[in-house]
Parts: structure tokens; sequence; C-alpha cells
């Protein structure tokens, strides 16, 4: 919805809007089965809610196009993810209330390992914990550039931040993540000219970085990825006038929902820990994203029963969340990540709404095959919250 239509029409009632987003939820069918994730996990609860409502598929960005988590994100909370771009970096550091100053040029690391060749083992590094990330942190915080001050937090496991401030610091400076192992680290470079002293820069940390990684196996290097600065956007209250409030665990999330004016709330990384927060403040906001990491991280390590379990833990957890009777629920994803492909991907992403004003359709259950009988069909996810809104009776009739 256009963001000038949106403030003319929105207005305020006392309606509970909740966004489940189960992180790459979509799947594809495992070969020996012919089932995927959602089809072969066991899911009555989720299947009831599915038969009680409009249900259908989002396209997160546009067809073909295999969307990042910001992206797919911030389509489901109502912004054009190609006019609102922002890279990791300032997700990450809005996450753990860095202060990101005007200027200042973020970048999301990642720990990985590498063999003798300098060839990309283990993009994770293992999943190494956050503990022990905190003290490689420690260890790259000695780094020091000409040109520039140098800032390294960890995040969560494998995960980190490097911060640089300084005076021309650009954003235009390409990943060093290759997405993938087998292959090498890529090279420091700038992707536009403004960016080339910050890309030296970047290489130098790098260089530096090697060197005192070295012997830390297995987290003996880094990935650079998602350069950005703090970007300036609307807030969900200025253009949908709704009080929004985030139950997120990982700092990457919680930093996008802030920088559309979301207030994060403290959780633990259970769903049970996103409940208890969500019954805690539930009287607080209108309108509330809950965020589930499991089933992404089990799709993008390629552990299609992982992933299964991980469904079937949500599903176990829709009672409680039901039990709030919120007026609009959405259960959805931010974009596919099918076990069998362990990456993300551009496949349509399962969707469903229940609300007070609106008919069932002829879905049965929430999975890919039974979906496809809803009748949204499939659509654009930045439609979704304008859906939301017109069922909790938050926005006003257009025109005479």
């Amino acid at each position: 919805m256009d963001f000038d239509l949106a403030r003319q029409l929105a207005v305020e009632n006392d309606t509970k809007i909740v966004l489940l987003v189960a992180d790459g939820i979509g799947g594809l069918p495992h070969p020996e089965t012919g089932r995927t994730e959602l089809e072969a996990a066991y899911t009555p609860n989720l299947d009831r809610l599915a038969a009680d409502s409009l249900c259908g598929f989002t396209v997160p960005v546009a067809p073909g196009v295999t969307p990042g988590s910001g992206p797919g994100h911030l389509a489901l909370f109502g912004y054009d993810p190609l006019k609102y771009t922002v890279g990791r970096g300032a997700l990450e550091a809005a996450g753990i209330d860095f202060d990101l100053r005007p200027g200042d040029v973020a970048a999301r690391g990642n720990f990985c390992t590498v063999d003798g060749s300098g060839v990309v083992t283990d993009r994770r590094a293992g999943r190494i914990s956050s503990e022990r990330c905190g003290e490689l942190c420690e260890e790259l915080r000695a780094v020091r550039l000409d040109g520039a001050e140098v800032f390294v937090e960890p995040l969560r496991e494998h995960r980190f931040l490097l911060v640089l401030r300084g005076n021309g610091l650009s954003e235009a400076v390409a990943d060093t993540d290759p997405q993938r192992e087998d292959r090498a680290p890529l090279a420091v470079r700038a992707t536009a000219r403004q960016g080339q002293a910050t890309a030296k820069l970047v290489g130098k940390f790098v260089t530096e970085a090697e060197k005192r990684l070295a012997d830390k196996t297995p987290a003996n290097m880094l990935l650079l990825r998602g350069f950005a600065r703090r970007p300036n956007w609307p807030s969900m209250q200025s253009v949908f006038r709704l009080r929004a409030a985030a139950v997120a665990h990982y700092p990457m999330y919680r930093g996008l929902a802030r920088l559309v004016g979301m207030t994060a709330l403290p959780a633990g990384p259970a769903i049970e820990d996103s409940l208890a927060a969500l019954r805690e403040d539930w009287g607080g906001f209108d309108y509330f994203f809950v965020h589930y990491k499991a089933t992404d991280t089990a799709g993008e390590d390629g552990d299609f029963e992982r992933k299964m379990e991980a469904i079937e833990q949500l599903d176990r957890a829709v009672p409680s969340l039901l039990a709030l009777e919120p007026d609009v629920l959405m259960v959805a994803g931010d974009h596919s990540t099918p076990a069998v492909m362990a990456a993300h991907s551009w496949h349509p992403v399962p969707f469903l709404m229940r609300a007070k004003w609106s008919r069932a359709d002829e879905c049965g259950a929430f999975n890919e095959r039974e979906l496809l009988k809803g009748t949204l069909g499939t659509f654009p996810a930045v439609e979704a919250l304008p859906l939301a809104l017109a069922h909790a009776g938050r926005l006003r009739k257009y025109g005479a």
C-alpha cells in the first residue's frame, strides 16, 4: 500500500494483530517421500487453524527472486523491499542497540572455517558458541586501522558485527562471503568509486584478522557481508497508526523491527519464551511481530528431520497463542528454506490469516499441497499488512 494512502485511511482501534513468522518455513519435497517438511510434519493445531483461515502463498520480493531475511520481513511489515533497502550490518547494529552514528559503516560478519588452501569448508565454523564468539571478537578489537576506528561486537554463535567509524567512509563495499562452501572468501572490493578508500580499510582489517585467527580452528577466518549505514525510515506508527512490538531473540530481527519503529521486547531463544513475552505485554501494543528461527536454521543446515521437528514444536505452541484471542492472526514466512537445497529459495511462502471478518476457504491443512486451494492464491507479501488492517477494522473507506 502506498504510504500516503495508508496515512489517509488508517485508523486506531482496540484490535490486536499478531504476525507469527516461521523463518524459512517453505520447503520442497524430500526425494524419498515426495513430501515437504510441512507435509511430513505432524501439525494438528496449524491444520485446524488453516481450516478456519484464509490461505495462500506470499512472494516476498518478486517471482523468481530469492530474498534475504531483511527484504522478506520488510515486505511482511508493509514496506516495499525494492524501495526500502538496507544492508545486514545496519540491521545487526540496531538489533544490539549499537550506537550507529551518521557516517558509520557496519557489516555482518561470520566466523568460518577454511582449509590449508584458504577454501571455505564451513561458513558458520560449526556454529561455535556465543561465548567463543565473544572471545574471538575481543581478539579482533586489537586491530588498528589508520583512518578509521574499529568496533567488533559479538552477536550470536558464529555471528559478529563490524563497524568502521571515520571521515569519508562509504557502504559501497562488496561482500566477501561467497555464500557457499568449497570456495575461497571473496576479495574485498569497492562497488563504486566512492567506496574505494573504505574497501582498502576493510581489506587491511581482513588481512590482520586472518593472521590473528589462523590458529583458532574451527573459527580460523571470517566472512563479511551487508555493508550499510543506518537508514531513516517512516515508522509503522506514523504510517499505519500501529503501536507495534517485536518479540524476537536474534539481533538481526530485533534490529529490523526497530528500524520500522517497533519496540523490541525482551525474549529468550525458545518459542515458549516468545509467548511469555507476548502475554506479559499484550495490553501495551496493537501489533506484535513474533519471530521463530528454528525452522530456518534447520533448513539452512540441510536437516530435513530437524526442520520437521521445529515445525512440530511451533505447532504445539499454537493453542497458547490462540488463547490470547488476537483479532487477526497471520502465520507466515519471510522466505522458503527447503532442507533439500540447504539455502534460501525463490519459492512462494506458505501463509494463512485468521480473522473474525473473513470466510474460511477450502484449505484443510497448513502445507504446500493444501494451501494451493486457498482463496488468497499467490500474492505479494507486502500486501499482507493491508489485508490484516482491513480485517481488524483499521482502514476507513476510500472515496465517497
